[in-house]
């Protein structure tokens, strides 16, 4: 079975996290994906560690298999030039320079569209083309902290806390790729490639659903619940005898049910508590109560109580928990992949299940610029061309 994005090829001018990681996934959809690097360091985040395996380093691994990796010198005419030739039989290019720096280099939406009409640029930015920001740097830890997630992350007494990812590079990947695959249908229907401007920053506002919508509709000033709900109770962690769970009562139904459970089904007689908005609004006399009866069993009592029960619950499980469930194992979460230097790579494996079109793990990681000469000699270029290239710096 072919993937869903066979035969679209991807020039893939982007590195750290958010570009590599939208790629990747549209090569596990089958897209050819040609990863161009800096022609002396590459990716940054190939020197990102500990860990290395075998002097790859885990974080560059994570976002980029079923990639093809050549080096180019973009500051050179020559290295432009190629560049050209590879989007003028490309479909989608993908870059997180920062705003303008393509135009300057010549190598813009203006410029590339002229060499290939149907080409679509996906543009990564901090802060996007316009506006007051347009030309600051972008990190993921700086947008987590304006876009107001850490004011809302971590325990009510405490400091702002970021997330324990780098989630805002994670959801512009996602937001980007999404953007790619909408542009893709759109050439479809009209024949038409387009420019994608997609800003960290924008992604992460996206990101804020409800407690964005709180303040917008109704004013609420967000305040950090440490694992607390701001709309849903009882929605948090809960010590019990030799642990900690997630409990999520997301109704009224669920309520009387987990009342029951846990012994105390006048909860759900008083009151204070027969809907959610009252819940919400007494919970300071409500979690104390479930705490209590909460700590009489343990994680896996409960959970076979609870599960019974249609009561949403999960343990607190550590990286290894995690990978260990079997759960997790079923559903292909760890995929192994041959690798030149690693002896037993190990990677997350993609959640995408299509059952027509499966996603497919084709190839490694790649090796710094590991396949430049073959994509040269696919664009004709000779073996003596390639080493002049190699001994002038273009690649």
């Amino acid at each position: 079975m072919s993937g869903a994005l066979e035969g679209i090829r991807i020039i893939d001018a982007s590195r750290v996290l958010a570009g590599p990681f939208c790629t990747m996934i549209l090569g596990d959809l089958g897209a050819e994906v040609i990863k161009v690097e800096h022609h002396l360091a590459g990716d940054e985040t190939r020197g990102w560690g500990p860990p290395f395996a075998k002097g790859e380093s885990a974080y560059y691994l994570c976002a980029n298999r079923n990639k093809q990796s050549m080096t180019l010198n973009l500051k050179t005419e020559e290295g432009r030039n190629i560049f050209k030739q590879l989007v003028e039989s490309g479909d989608v290019v993908v870059q997180n320079f920062k705003t303008g720096t393509m135009d300057k280099m010549g190598l813009g939406y203006e410029v590339l569209k002229e060499i290939n009409p149907k080409v679509i640029v996906a543009s990564i930015t901090g802060f996007g083309s316009d506006g007051p920001y347009k030309n600051l740097p972008g990190y993921d830890y700086i947008i987590q902290a304006m876009s107001g997630l850490m004011s809302i992350t971590g325990e009510a007494e405490g400091s702002p806390m970021k997330v324990g990812i780098a989630i805002a590079d994670v959801l512009t990947g996602l937001y980007t790729c999404i953007g790619i695959l909408s542009a893709l249908q759109h050439r479809h229907q009209t024949g038409e490639g387009q420019e994608i401007d997609i800003s960290l920053m924008d992604c992460q506002i996206a990101s804020l659903i409800n407690v964005a919508s709180n303040y917008l509709v109704g004013g609420m000033q967000p305040k950090r619940l440490g694992n607390q709900h701001p709309n849903i109770a009882p929605y948090q962690v809960f010590p019990v005898s030799d642990g900690e769970m997630v409990i999520a009562v997301g109704n009224d139904e669920q309520f009387k049910r987990f009342a029951a459970v846990i012994g105390q089904p006048e909860l759900a007689m008083d009151e204070k508590y027969k809907s959610n908005q009252l819940r919400v609004e007494n919970k300071d006399t409500l979690v104390p109560s479930c705490e209590w009866a909460l700590k009489q069993r343990t994680k896996i009592e409960w959970k076979a109580l609870l599960d019974e029960a249609s009561i949403p619950n999960g343990p607190i499980n550590s990286i290894p928990e995690m990978f260990a469930d079997p759960q997790v194992n079923a559903r292909e979460m760890v995929v192994k992949m041959e690798h030149p230097l690693i002896d037993d790579l190990q990677l997350t494996g993609s959640p995408i299940k299509l059952s027509k079109s499966p996603v497919t793990m084709r190839t490694h990681p790649p090796l710094y610029g590991e396949h430049t000469d073959k994509i040269l000699e696919n664009y004709g270029f000779t073996t003596d061309e390639i080493v002049k290239l190699r001994t002038k710096q273009i690649i």
